[in-house]
């Protein structure tokens, strides 16, 4: 098989970007992170590219031995490295005397099964046989809210809390990560989005299957997803990001 990815970062109605993504893939292997650097905390862009840093150097000396290792070691090295990467914020805070702190979103495809993890509210929706499988759970005030009964999940986007996280890097204590992974093979068709909540605010849930099933490639993908966003977004909307990953080939083929 092939991972097929594409991604996209604006700073939309804002006056810079805060947000980074990254990926690097190796045969059927890759890594892929996003991180949206907090609004209101000075040096956003900072934290969040530090975030991104850590984790896609730290994937590339373990490839090196090219020994992955199997889900279990993978999701203890994920909890590992997002740790390091909030240390890493937190010593950038105490070189410049400032608060700076970020969300995270990585995604681990290790050839035969997918793991991830998140900490704030930036997403990952995965996708398998043609709808949405999975997706993670925003760690702030709103999603609490959702899981309550008080609102809707179609009200997230729009909540006065939506921004008021309860957990992020660059924190001493709140800033331990949610881990998920398939159960199953991934399969020819299935797909990831990684988005940060400038990206998830303007599309709904259903337009991204609709969309996954008439692109062939993930460039195409996210193009018709941000076709949607632009008609929706004001002139003062959050930077918006998104990273698209389409699982190529049977694997059970061994393609």
């Amino acid at each position: 098989m092939t991972l097929d990815c594409y991604m996209f970062s604006n700073e939309g109605g804002k006056s810079k970007n805060e947000d980074c993504v990254s990926f690097d893939i190796k045969n059927d292997e890759g890594i892929f992170v996003l991180a949206d650097g907090l609004g209101g905390h000075q040096l956003g862009e900072k934290a969040s590219k530090c975030v991104c840093d850590s984790l896609i150097e730290a994937w590339s000396v373990r490839n090196e031995s090219d020994d992955i290792g199997d889900s279990d070691d993978i999701e203890e090295w994920l909890k590992t490295q997002i740790a390091i990467a909030n240390e890493k914020v937190i010593e950038l805070q105490n070189e410049e005397h400032t608060i700076m702190k970020s969300t995270v979103v990585s995604l681990i495809i290790d050839s035969c099964k997918a793991i991830w993890a998140n900490v704030g509210d930036s997403r990952l929706y995965y996708f398998h046989n043609g709808n949405i499988a999975s997706y993670t759970e925003d760690h702030s005030v709103s999603y609490k809210k959702y899981k309550a009964g008080e609102i809707t999940r179609v009200q997230l986007a729009t909540d006065e809390d939506q921004c008021c996280l309860l957990r992020a890097l660059g924190n001493e204590e709140r800033n331990q990560p949610d881990i998920n992974r398939t159960y199953e093979n991934l399969s020819d068709g299935d797909g990831f989005l990684l988005c940060s909540d400038g990206f998830w605010e303007y599309v709904m849930e259903q337009e991204m299957v609709i969309d996954l099933h008439k692109a062939k490639i993930a460039e195409n993908w996210i193009n018709s997803l941000l076709l949607r966003a632009i008609k929706r977004v004001g002139t003062d909307n959050d930077n918006l990001s998104v990273i698209a990953v389409l699982i190529k080939g049977d694997r059970e083929a061994g393609v």
